[in-house]
């Protein structure tokens, strides 16, 4: 799992629906460093924060996952 590919879909995700780092991280209930981190591709998002960028969001976890990791 290439964790770059997940930080640019959240990335891409959260821009498009108009969220910045600082406010996603405060409704995720973590820091903007580690939010940070996920998005720089340096760490990897659990199966609960994937659910829950989801949530926040109003998107599903398919739709977050990298074209690649859904053909596994």
């Amino acid at each position: 799992m290439e964790t770059d590919k997940w930080g640019r879909r959240i990335r891409a995700f959260r821009k498009l629906k108009g969220f910045t780092q600082e406010r996603l991280a405060e409704s995720l209930g973590v820091s903007v460093s580690v939010f940070g981190e996920i998005e720089r591709g340096t760490r990897l998002p659990t199966d609960h924060m994937l659910r829950k960028i989801s949530e926040v969001l109003g998107v599903s976890v398919e739709e977050l996952t990298p074209e690649d990791e859904r053909m596994k």
